[in-house]
């Protein structure tokens, strides 16, 4: 065979890419199982930290198989609602069914271009209620979870994530627990022309709904807080609807360690 002819070079070069295509193909099936359980588990772990339930590197630490199990123990129920805070859905919690990054991604467009909302609601069996927001930091996109108590107004933690922040800098939503923990005991609050507020220079002094910016990363701070303010006004009709006389006698009974009639029957 003449090997220096056009011909054997279209088709050995066919031949490879052929084959690299296969191996490429069969590669990424049988690994994407195990990418979507790493992803999910990620996701969950975060919800887990903004709901004070431990630390993120404390989850991680511990793998994706007690992550999960975790939170399918802890989880009363998980759902999505609408702009006026209904239910949409419910989300599968005995399996672990969460809202990924690019499915906040895709509401993040409907809350901006004003289109139909689809959010998702986690809610603990001690009444903890975690929600996420989305949005877009100095170089990338960043998100996160608010974790708020039984009355959906004062938070109890937070964890935010991102892309490609500066390192030291707007990195810090992520790397600085202290950041994180500025969200503890504060409160949204939407008589507030600015539901919550971080603020370049310092909050002011008693004010609950807001918290410091980041010294440094300005363009960051900016963009967590227009993502939060973005999210939670999207959330309005839910986190300041009244907790039914009902689900607040069940959120109790959990807290107490006391059956539901669901738990019962």
């Amino acid at each position: 065979m003449n090997t220096n002819n056009n011909i054997y070079t279209v088709v050995y070069t066919a031949v490879i890419v052929i084959i690299v295509s296969a191996v490429l193909a069969f590669a990424s099936s049988s690994l994407k199982s195990r990418q979507e359980a790493n992803e999910k588990a990620e996701v969950v772990s975060q919800i887990l930290t903004a709901g004070k339930f431990g630390e993120k590197s404390e989850w991680s630490a511990k793998g994706n198989d007690a992550v999960l199990a975790f939170y399918k123990e802890n989880i009363a129920e998980a759902y999505t609602v609408n702009a006026a805070g209904a239910k949409v859905a419910d989300l599968n919690t005995a399996d672990a069914q969460v809202y990924t990054v690019s499915d906040l991604k895709a509401q993040n467009y409907n809350i901006k271009g004003g289109s139909d909302v689809c959010l998702p609601v986690y809610v603990f069996k001690n009444g903890t209620v975690v929600v996420p927001i989305y949005g877009a930091g100095l170089w990338g996109p960043v998100w996160g979870y608010i974790g708020f108590e039984p009355n959906r107004q004062d938070m109890v933690g937070a964890y935010f994530d991102h892309d490609s922040e500066t390192p030291g800098l707007g990195g810090k939503i992520k790397d600085d627990p202290s950041f994180r923990a500025m969200f503890e005991d504060k409160a949204v609050d939407f008589s507030d022309a600015t539901p919550f507020a971080i603020v370049k220079g310092g909050a002011p002094a008693g004010k609950i709904n807001a918290i410091d910016a980041i010294s440094g990363a300005t363009m960051t701070s900016n963009g967590v807080s227009e993502a939060i303010n973005n999210w939670l006004n999207a959330y309005k009709s839910f986190l300041t609807a009244v907790v039914p006389a009902s689900e607040e006698n069940q959120l109790r009974g959990r807290m107490m360690g006391e059956p539901t009639n669901a738990e019962e029957e």
